[in-house]
């Protein structure tokens, strides 16, 4: 990254204030990117002031991509993504929640680049700082909240396929997405990324650690990837939830069961305990099979009615946010 004018310590912070009362709430980290931790930060910022979004970097498509290989930068468009999330409901906050959103359509060089992007990549080409240049664009939006990435490098996504009872491995998080084989198991190149600092202690000073939804093997799965970020969320002091998508996603967990994307998550982190696993009351024709993947996880079950009341498979920020509260409450 180019040298900038500005120094890292010159950023201003994340907004401290959240949309329900100054300065409440437990200190809540968000891991994902995409939709699912978009739908995840609409909610969490109805909770809590003190929240962070730790983000995947290994996207390699659309207007990410083009970035990603013209200007060697992490991948902007899933922080992008949770900044929008994180943008209250006044009038300043969905505006520019629109306005980064947006995406230029044309015949040119443009085309398709989302505005977000390009501000983000900017003020990483100014101040040379990546941490620094997310919390400029997230003072701009007024953003309940930090956006970080996992790592300080951009990655790239390798999956097991097994299609047909073949195996083989695809590179790169669009051909993982769209594989028509089963994504089994993800890992990243390079093996061995630095995890970004700031992300590593925000997860070591946490009381709540969440993961999910959003897609399983190119969102979720990948932060236990980062060695220095796994050994963080093994270790920390804060109590861990999952949310469980619901859905299947079609590609990457074709076929499911909303117990199944537990087993995986333990597969890939055999280690790692739960504290709450949140599934919706959707789920209950399988609720003892579900509640057993949970237990051997360390976790209790949370049923409640979180989905979004038109009937698509979207999570209802309000209804989370209420069900969240709840569950942030409760002593250990």
């Amino acid at each position: 990254m180019s040298e900038g004018r500005g120094e890292a310590g010159d950023a201003p912070g994340p907004r401290e204030a959240g949309p329900d009362g100054e300065g409440g709430g437990p200190k809540v980290v968000a891991l994902g990117g995409g939709h699912g931790l978009h739908a995840s930060l609409s909610a969490l910022r109805r909770v809590t002031s003190h929240l962070t979004a730790v983000v995947t970097v290994a996207d390699d498509g659309g207007s990410s991509g083009r970035l990603r290989g013209e200007f060697g930068v992490v991948p902007p468009g899933d922080l992008r993504m949770a900044l929008a999330a994180l943008c209250g409901d006044d009038e300043w906050g969905r505006t520019w929640s629109e306005v980064v959103q947006h995406r230029f359509r044309s015949d040119g060089d443009l085309s398709g680049h989302a505005v977000g992007n390009l501000l983000i990549v900017a003020l990483w080409e100014l101040l040379g700082d990546t941490v620094a240049g997310l919390d400029w664009v997230g003072r701009l939006l007024g953003a309940h909240g930090r956006v970080l990435p996992m790592a300080s490098v951009p990655l790239d996504l390798v999956a097991e396929v097994e299609l047909d009872g073949s195996f083989t491995t695809v590179r790169g998080q669009v051909a993982c997405a769209l594989t028509p084989g089963r994504v089994t198991a993800v890992s990243l190149v390079p093996p061995d990324p630095p995890a970004c600092p700031e992300t590593v202690h925000a997860v070591r000073e946490a009381d709540w650690v969440v993961f999910g939804p959003g897609s399983w093997f190119t969102s979720v799965l990948p932060h236990l990837k980062v060695p220095q970020l796994a050994e963080a969320l093994h270790t920390s002091r804060a109590r861990r939830a999952v949310i469980l998508n619901l859905a299947p996603q079609p590609g990457e967990t074709d076929g499911f069961s909303p117990q199944k994307h537990l087993e995986v998550l333990r597969a890939h982190a055999p280690e790692l305990t739960v504290d709450v696993v949140l599934a919706d009351t959707g789920v209950d024709g399988e609720r003892e099979e579900l509640e057993k993947a949970a237990i051997a996880m360390g976790a209790r079950l949370v049923t409640a009615s979180v989905a979004a009341s038109d009937g698509s498979p979207r999570h209802d920020p309000r209804r989370l946010a209420s069900v969240l509260s709840e569950i942030f409450r409760e002593k250990r």
